[in-house]
């Protein structure tokens, strides 16, 4: 059983950068052209598949999009989980957007939060696999890439430029254990906007998306 998502978080290259507060609960998006609003009136949103995709094809070509999928079957187990808890497969690679939307990899590098975020992890450098360059560099990341900065660089015209860490990550399930994508709880990840795509998921029921204010109140799900 498992679950295969694709997390970016973009962090502003600013003095100081902008930061969003959750505010009020909505309904799922309904028009991909709503989703700037939706973000803006609420820091937050529940997209389907569908509204996903048509998003997508208007940044750019998916054309690849099997071979991205099918990349999740080559992900490195995290070895930082503890031993009896390695349900988690993941690969990490960091890209610079500047002003212009122009993408470049960056060389690899540790993933590394600061204790105030991940009580579990944070002040650690952990060294993740890479993404190959065959994905990393592929049309579907660089598309999805692009509609990254196309959206929240309309949220925060200020931005001049992005640090953008994507995550390839797969939750593995069995009947006599939970998935749990998030070991260290409910946490923020320290930077201004996160997409969180879900590419696959094959013989699983359900899975949760919990969204929280910074006060830890539970604004709403997705199931």
């Amino acid at each position: 059983m498992e679950w295969d998502t694709l997390e970016v978080r973009l962090k502003a290259d600013l003095e100081n950068p902008f930061w969003r507060t959750w505010r009020t609960t909505m309904n799922p998006v309904t028009a991909a052209e709503s989703l700037e609003r939706l973000l803006a009136e609420s820091g937050y949103a529940f997209v389907h598949a569908s509204t996903m995709r048509e998003a997508l094809d208007a940044s750019g070509p998916l054309l690849d999009w099997p071979a991205f999928a099918a990349s999740w079957n080559n992900l490195e187990v995290d070895r930082y989980l503890a031993e009896q808890e390695r349900y988690r497969r993941r690969r990490f690679g960091v890209y610079s957007i500047d002003s212009n939307g122009a993408i470049e990899r960056r060389p690899h590098e540790p993933h590394y939060q600061q204790p105030d975020y991940n009580r579990l992890f944070g002040g650690v450098e952990r060294w993740f696999e890479p993404i190959v360059p065959e994905i990393g560099d592929s049309a579907t990341m660089l598309t999805i890439l692009r509609f990254c900065d196309r959206l929240f660089r309309g949220l925060t015209p200020a931005v001049t430029s992005w640090r953008v860490e994507a995550h390839q990550f797969r939750i593995e399930a069995r009947s006599e254990t939970l998935g749990q994508p998030t070991p260290e709880g409910v946490h923020r990840d320290g930077v201004d906007f996160a997409l969180v795509l879900l590419v696959n998921r094959e013989n699983i029921v359900s899975g949760t998306t919990t969204v929280y204010d910074l006060a830890g109140r539970r604004l709403a799900a997705s199931r």
